[in-house]
């Protein structure tokens, strides 16, 4: 009888689990981070290092960290900038007026990195404000976009919601002369919620002419949403602190896939993939596509994986970076 080369049925079996994994897209970087990172490069290759950048210029570590690397300094404050003609760059959250006032009076260079549909959000209020209303902020207290959009207007004259419960404790001078406006990285559906409980209790309350919430913030809660009905687990590649990648966990949880954050490969946490056949990944927009792949290589590692891109939109936005910045971005484009 020829021996056989199978296995004995009772040898350990060398075959790891399959994973099937959804790549969702659009994911990661959008136009207003990639061109405030562009903004940071192309300083330190036209000024040299260091560039000094207010606040971390997108929410995310491994980006901070690269930049740190090549030579920019982060700082939370002005003061902390040593006397010299050493550029300063402002974050993609945007800052209050406060702090280009005082960067003039120290004479400093900047150059503003505010993510143009941030800024969009700021001229909004203004205008707003310049025709008698007061401006009803729908945002997160304490995150540097929404201390940026307030800080453009006078004290008092900006309030800020968070939920829908606060609209019922809003005491307005003049109910009658109300604008609202939104920070950019929102739920889509809790925006929705707080906004349908203004306009009930203020019919009049004047909002803006296109929806606040930026097509990058939309366009990834979207296709998380149409990943989760298929998906045990969403992996969100993000920071902590980053609103538009906590907002894609609470979105995929909230339709009951349990949505993890990580910041890299090496957060993962394996127990929760236990007997898991099928998980959705997506970045925030602050992610870079390297560390979507390093997550993806990790899993690699432990299953048998296969990838399926769920495509729900192509993005094509793009913004120009400073002026002050294009005769080196143009260089670098012809190299």
């Amino acid at each position: 009888m020829p021996h056989s080369s199978a296995p004995a049925l009772h040898e350990p079996s060398t075959t790891r689990p399959r994973l099937h994994i959804l790549l969702a897209a659009p994911r990661g970087f959008c136009a207003g981070v990639d061109r405030a990172i562009k903004i940071v490069d192309l300083a330190l290759q036209k000024y040299g290092a260091p560039v000094y950048v207010r606040h971390e210029i997108v929410h995310n570590k491994h980006v901070v960290d690269e930049l740190k690397a090549k030579g920019a300094i982060f700082v939370e404050e002005l003061d902390e900038i040593p006397p010299g003609d050493r550029p300063v760059i402002f974050s993609a959250h945007g800052v209050p007026k406060s702090v280009p006032a005082d960067a003039t009076r120290r004479q400093m260079f900047f150059l503003d990195a505010t993510c143009p549909l941030v800024s969009k959000v700021h001229v909004e209020a203004e205008r707003q404000h310049a025709e008698g209303r007061h401006i009803l902020l729908i945002g997160h207290a304490g995150h540097p976009e929404v201390i940026g959009t307030m800080g453009q207007l006078p004290d008092g004259a900006v309030t800020l919601v968070e939920t829908v419960a606060d609209v019922a404790g809003l005491s307005p001078a003049d109910p009658g002369r109300l604008a609202f406006v939104t920070q950019t990285t929102l739920s889509v559906d809790d925006t929705a919620a707080v906004v349908a409980a203004l306009q009930q209790r203020f019919p009049g309350i004047i909002g803006p002419h296109k929806e606040d919430i930026c097509y990058a913030t939309t366009n990834r809660q979207e296709s998380v949403k149409a990943i989760v009905a298929r998906a045990e687990r969403m992996i969100v590649v993000g920071a902590p602190n980053s609103s538009n990648s906590l907002r894609l966990v609470e979105v995929a949880t909230r339709a009951g896939c349990l949505g993890v954050l990580v910041q890299r490969a090496s957060d993962i946490e394996w127990s929760v993939f236990d007997g898991v056949a099928t998980i959705g990944v997506t970045a925030g927009a602050s992610a870079p596509e390297e560390l979507v792949q390093e997550v993806i290589a990790a899993f690699r590692q432990r299953f048998e994986v296969t990838v399926e891109d769920v495509v729900t939109r192509v993005e094509r936005v793009a913004f120009n970076v400073p002026r002050e910045l294009r005769t080196a971005a143009a260089s670098n484009a012809g190299t």
